[in-house]
């Protein structure tokens, strides 16, 4: 499975020289045909970037190993065409695309990155190829794969200029609960925000962990994947114009700093705070190391998360296990917002953004590749191998064997760096998608993560389309996400006495930092859309 987080931080860090001597050496490199959409030059070879992740096995490169000669094999040969891997490494995904493309020599005639900041940079200034032809007459089962949902978050200005990988599922977050704390203290399973407060304070007063003192009721960090579903579940209702302009998206992430609800979900956390019921190192914790540790040593009584992290081999759940073999977990799905929903985030449909310079003589050699994949079983075979010798087909999905061989596994490795149409597997339905992705852990916790999966689909807060990208975000965004930040913590860590006169001046600095200014050219784009 293909697995990325935004690197704005290195996009914006890049100077306007370098940025601008990318698309100028892209465009200058073309040739007619390419200046034309790259419908002709010479044919017969493609030129592929792919995730150097530093993990093949003895024998095997990012670039040469069994999955890339399938590809070679099934796609190049078949079609007459040299297929050669670029490998760039992941951690340097963005800088080093840069530097790529700025040499206007040896570009992959496919790239692609998870930054949407560097997307529209190349799209804006003319580096990349129009494939909205292309797709037309050598996709369509890329568009069929795809959908126009997914294909309309690679448009800028209306121009397909990059194919955005689909996402298998797009929940995020769910909520956790110490299920032997419940059944010690004889509480139900909360349900609500309220009832989740008053279990709280229970596990506080009675420490049924018998943490000797140690219990915290509530883990909390100040990373997105604690704080958000409660936040905002304090959302108000908006109208669709509201929920356009006062939305802020820092960092390739909606922030309701502006939306009506935000302040009461920021004076809660101040509630929880100063009652002791959540993590008194919170605002230290970004990394998620501290609330790892106290969860897996057993004084955690709840917690959110991203769906999934828990229950990876050896990962928090294990060691809770081992540290406390009594602990049980329940997933929950406890905040409620003003109209009785259980309203939190969930990803955009895309992933990554797939593209082609302008530069290239082989454009539609490229659609035709993503095309090909997109097609028949190839994507399967790509992400999961050889049925009988890498899994078995339960339901319809496929399933790992777990006891496969060395050499069966070195076999799939990088498979989700070449299946780049999709993260995550896909299947016919969302209904396999959801399968596929609970049957990926192991059995003993296939129940709590099918339940966990429908938590974070559960009353979906989708992210806000925007038709051109809003430059005062690209701007601001890096600096606005760290004061977004620092306006949650410094007004939660505060005595409620101060709580207003903290939170309104954060907001003032949030303000003038950029956030007028984002504001402002949101209210001209809904003008323009409308």
């Amino acid at each position: 499975m293909v697995i990325g987080h935004t690197k704005r931080k290195m996009a914006l860090g890049l100077s306007a020289v370098l940025v601008s001597s990318v698309l100028l050496s892209a465009c200058s490199s073309e040739n007619s045909s390419a200046s034309n959409g790259g419908n002709s030059g010479q044919a017969g070879s493609l030129k592929i970037e792919i995730f150097d992740r530093g993990n093949a096995p003895a024998g095997q490169t990012a670039a040469n190993n069994f999955l890339t000669n399938y590809v070679k094999e099934n796609f190049g040969k078949a079609n007459n065409i040299d297929v050669e891997f670029v490998p760039i490494p992941r951690s340097e995904e963005v800088t080093k695309l840069n530097v790529l493309m700025a040499s206007g020599t040896d570009i992959p005639d496919i790239v692609f990155t998870y930054d949407s900041g560097t997307f529209n940079k190349y799209a804006e200034q003319g580096g990349l190829t129009d494939l909205t032809s292309l797709l037309d007459e050598h996709g369509q089962n890329l568009k069929s794969f795809l959908g126009e949902d997914t294909l309309k978050y690679g448009q800028y200005g209306g121009v397909q200029y990059a194919i955005p990988a689909k996402r298998s599922t797009v929940g995020k977050y769910a909520s956790f609960i110490r299920q032997d704390w419940l059944d010690k203290l004889g509480l139900p399973v909360p349900a609500t925000t309220d009832e989740l407060y008053n279990t709280l304070k229970a596990f506080k007063e009675k420490d049924p962990g018998e943490t000797g003192g140690k219990v915290i009721p509530l883990g909390m960090t100040i990373a997105p994947g604690q704080y958000e579903s409660l936040i905002w579940s304090f959302i108000k209702p908006v109208t669709d114009q509201e929920r356009f302009e006062l939305t802020q998206n820092l960092s390739s992430r909606d922030y309701p700093v502006l939306l009506p609800g935000f302040k009461d979900g920021v004076q809660y956390l101040n509630k929880l705070y100063n009652e002791g019921l959540i993590s008194k190192d919170f605002a230290l914790d970004e990394n998620k190391e501290t609330i790892t540790q106290n969860i897996g040593s057993g004084i955690v009584g709840a917690f959110s998360d991203d769906n999934d992290a828990i229950f990876y081999p050896d990962g928090t759940y294990d060691v809770l296990s081992q540290n406390k073999p009594d602990a049980v977990l329940t997933a929950i799905d406890p905040y409620t917002n003003s109209e009785g929903k259980h309203a939190k985030p969930v990803s955009a449909p895309n992933g990554m953004y797939i593209m082609i310079p302008k530069s290239s003589r082989h454009a539609v050699e490229a659609i035709k590749y993503l095309n090909w994949m997109a097609s028949d079983d190839h994507l399967l075979y790509i992400q999961n191998g050889i049925e009988g010798e890498h899994y078995t087909l339960e339901d319809g999905v496929p399933v790992s064997i777990p006891d496969m061989s060395v050499e069966s596994a070195n076999k799939l490795v990088g498979g989700g760096d070449i299946g780049i149409i999709a993260n995550g597997r896909i299947f016919e339905s969302q209904e396999k998608n959801d399968k596929a992705f609970v049957k990926s852990f192991r059995a003993k916790y296939q129940d709590i993560i099918a339940k966990s999966l429908a938590i974070s689909n559960t009353d979906a807060i989708e992210p806000v389309f925007t038709k051109r990208p809003i430059e005062a975000e690209s701007k601001y965004g890096t600096t606005l996400s760290e004061k977004a930040k620092q306006l949650i913590v410094k007004s939660t860590m505060v005595s409620p006495d101060q709580f207003d006169a903290t939170y309104e001046s954060m907001l003032k600095d949030y303000m003038s930092n950029g956030g007028q200014a984002i504001l402002d050219e949101r209210k001209a784009a809904y003008a323009e859309n409308k």
